[in-house]
């Protein structure tokens, strides 16, 4: 066995004919590469990923990202922030990868590279409510695939990358955007 025989990928699995089903940790390499490609020294993002459990990679080639404050998920659940409510709240109505950076109380919905660009009209409306989003010429700190849980301080997958490429659609992005802004901009019941 080689040192990186732990990297091989494992033939799919057929579940029924003709449906191939690919193992997880497959899925997550072949994200971690994906992500990987974004870098401008692949060893070096390795490297941070291993001794900080996060790497600062490029955005506007391959995807870029929608940063949602804190406050503005938790009016989609209406009570203090807790990871248990806003993570499968999130899953459910974006489908696609969330990184949670707990520290500065922010989201980062990983969007289609063309989003800052097609959609900067309803990004001038979103910055009212400090939305934003970031595209060619940012860089986002992207934790580790294997950091799928909070852990008390650290950036991690409030939504998992489920494959390479497998981004949130931003119509959902937007959809959730316009119903968090709807309920803070409600009148408190008299």
């Amino acid at each position: 066995m080689t040192t990186n025989s732990h990297r091989l990928a494992l033939p799919p699995i057929e579940t029924e004919p003709g449906v191939l089903v690919h193992p997880c940790s497959d899925r997550r390499l072949a994200a971690e590469h994906w992500l990987l490609s974004t870098s401008r020294n692949r060893d070096r993002t390795r490297a941070e990923w291993r001794r900080h459990g996060i790497a600062m990679l490029h955005l506007g080639a391959l995807f870029s990202a929608v940063r949602l404050p804190e406050p503005l998920v938790l009016a989609l659940v209406d009570k203090p922030w807790d990871p248990a409510l806003v993570d499968p709240l999130l899953k459910d109505m974006l489908d696609g990868p969330v990184i949670c950076d707990p520290r500065h109380h922010r989201y980062y919905a990983l969007v289609p590279a063309s989003v800052p660009v097609t959609w900067r009209q309803a990004v001038e409306e979103w910055r009212e409510v400090d939305v934003d989003c970031l595209g060619r010429g940012s860089i986002l700190g992207v934790p580790r695939l294997d950091a799928d849980r909070y852990d008390g301080q650290a950036s991690y997958w409030s939504v998992p990358m489920q494959s390479a490429g497998v981004l949130c659609a931003p119509l959902h992005v937007a959809r959730m955007i316009a119903a968090a802004r709807h309920l803070l901009h409600e009148e408190p019941d008299a």
